[in-house]
C-alpha cells in the first residue's frame, strides 16, 4: 500500500483488549476510521480496554477535533472504554494524559515506547503475533 491509513488495528490475544497504532499524520478520515473500529468493538462488549501505540505519530488535523464524529466518538468511549494505555508519542503526550485522566471515567496511563510490554501487561493482553 503506497499510503497506508494512519490508524491501524493490532490483533490481540484477549477479546476485550483492542490495540491500535498511529503512524504518520492523523486526518479527519483517520478519526472516522478509528471510531468505526471502536464502534465495532463496542458491539460485542459492554466494556473494553484499549492500547494505542503512537510511536510513529506525526500530528493531526486540528479541525477534526471539533467535528460531530469526534464528539460522538468521545462520548461513546466514555461509556465503553474501561482502561486506556497510550504508548510512546511526542514528549507532551505523557503530561497531557496526566492532566486529563482525573476528569474522565477511563483509567488512563501513558507508557514510554521502551515500556510497551508494561502497557500490555497492565491490560492483561499481548499482540496476537507475539
Amino acid at each position: 500500500m503506497e499510503n497506508p491509513p494512519a490508524f491501524q488495528r493490532i490483533d490481540t490475544d484477549n477479546s476485550e483488549v483492542y490495540a491500535f497504532e498511529i503512524a504518520g499524520h492523523f486526518t479527519a478520515a483517520d478519526i472516522e476510521n478509528a471510531y468505526g473500529l471502536l464502534d465495532a468493538a463496542y458491539e460485542g462488549h459492554d466494556k473494553i480496554d484499549v492500547l494505542l501505540r503512537a510511536t510513529g505519530y506525526d500530528g493531526f488535523d486540528w479541525s477534526a477535533l471539533f467535528d460531530a464524529t469526534t464528539f460522538k466518538g468521545k462520548t461513546k468511549a466514555l461509556h465503553h472504554i474501561r482502561r486506556y494505555a497510550l504508548v510512546g508519542g511526542p514528549i507532551w503526550m505523557g503530561p497531557m494524559v496526566g492532566l486529563i485522566a482525573p476528569f474522565t471515567s477511563i483509567e488512563t496511563r501513558h507508557f514510554a515506547a521502551a515500556d510497551e510490554a508494561k502497557a500490555w501487561e497492565w491490560l492483561g493482553a499481548k499482540p496476537a503475533d507475539a
